[in-house]
């Protein structure tokens, strides 16, 4: 039997008590099956699960993602992966099914910012998305339903404690919401628009080629963005994110963010790092971690010197000049924005990373600027005339 309210340890942190959710004069629309989930996990939860059930019902296809601090990390809907891909993201041991293979993606994208997600998932959860989450460090996750096998694994995780929500996929939202601040009630009308490939119709730039493969991208982009602490920006490729830059002050830091993400995203799939030689009984984490290190061109040699206790031998690095030819091999990517791009500087950096295809709501007073720095680069950008603030 569900019920209509719970009461939370606390709220966003532990001096802040008194915290609850609820839903006044009926049941709320979902089931705790596991676990005791917390304030900003409920907030996960539900940011994730309009994410995922969005892009299930827009493209067709199982979709999940990946939050942290109510942002997507990742998103994705469940194409299959390549092999290389598999082994980027660890499950070359496990026989993926499309729900598999969106979570995989989504929680791939950025390896170092899912780690403790919140995972939402648009199907219901089987035994091989199942088997990826056990061996992940997550919080939690929310589906609108498991299958008994599925269910079993994951309640042994966290010692039993992992968090588990079984989500009503019939529950609509009311179209009003509403939400405090400093005392102060804000009512809105709920963002309840759809998103639709006609959105993209209005190719302002003159390469008009956006390909079917794009438009779903594109679309991606718009639904992740949806959803997704402003200003944001989104990289997307081959029905997954790839980088997301969520809740900067300058678009430009967003675009910049995003496309380093993506960067790092496509040189996890460089032989070096993928030859990368582990010694037996390394956790994912730790994995991801002197990839991570092994990426970045400011490691310290501290960190250098740990990799002996990881490693079974020392690896070259990585020159600048070998992960820019690398990564200029990065293409068909697209961009979303969640606002105009007031500047050319976007999408400068925006090509510097294998982006073709681009949609923003245009309206800026420099759109005929930015225009021109796509048609420089032979980008098809899209103004879709919908900001996608989230706040």
């Amino acid at each position: 039997m569900r019920n209509s309210e719970i009461i939370l340890k606390y709220g966003c942190n532990p001096h802040q008590g008194s915290a609850r959710i609820y839903m006044k004069n009926k049941s709320l629309p979902f089931e705790v099956l596991n676990g005791n989930p917390g304030y900003i996990n409920f907030m996960d939860a539900f940011n994730s699960w309009q994410l995922v059930k969005e892009l299930k019902q827009t493209i067709g296809l199982p979709a999940a993602a990946s939050f942290k601090h109510i942002s997507p990390a990742g998103a994705a809907v469940g194409i299959p992966l390549s092999d290389v891909l598999k082994k980027a993201y660890f499950v070359e041991d496990i026989e993926l099914s499309p729900v598999a293979s969106a979570y995989a993606r989504a929680r791939g994208a950025d390896r170092m910012s899912s780690f403790g997600d919140w995972a939402a998932i648009s199907d219901i959860v089987d035994l091989p998305t199942a088997m990826i989450l056990k061996k992940s460090v997550s919080d939690g996750v929310i589906a609108p339903g498991y299958t008994e096998e599925a269910l079993a694994l994951l309640m042994k995780k966290k010692k039993g404690n992992y968090c588990i929500i079984k989500m009503d996929p019939d529950y609509e939202a009311e179209d009003i919401e509403k939400r405090e601040i400093y005392g102060i009630t804000f009512e809105q009308k709920r963002n309840g628009i759809l998103l639709k490939q006609e959105m993209l119709n209005n190719i302002v730039t003159n390469n008009k080629n956006i390909t079917d493969d794009a438009r779903r991208d594109l679309l991606i982009s718009m639904i992740t963005l949806k959803y997704t602490q402003s200003n944001s920006v989104c990289f997307v490729l081959d029905g997954q994110v790839i980088g997301v830059g969520a809740g900067q002050q300058s678009r430009i830091h967003c675009t910049r963010l995003a496309g380093s993400k993506a960067d790092i995203w496509y040189l996890r799939q460089h032989p070096s790092v993928l030859n990368l030689s582990f010694k037996e009984g390394i956790s994912r984490p730790n994995k991801d971690n002197v990839i991570d290190q092994y990426l970045r061109d400011d490691t310290t040699l501290v960190e250098m010197k740990e990799w002996s206790e990881v490693l079974n031998e020392m690896p070259c690095r990585l020159t600048k000049e070998e992960k820019d030819s690398w990564i200029s091999n990065l293409s068909g990517v697209s961009l979303g924005s969640d606002g105009f791009f007031p500047f050319r500087d976007n999408i400068d950096r925006a090509f510097q990373s294998g982006v073709k295809y681009i949609v923003q709501p245009g309206g800026s007073v420099r759109d005929d600027i930015v225009i021109k720095a796509c048609n420089e680069y032979n980008i098809a950008m899209a103004c879709s005339s919908v900001r996608l603030f989230h706040h």
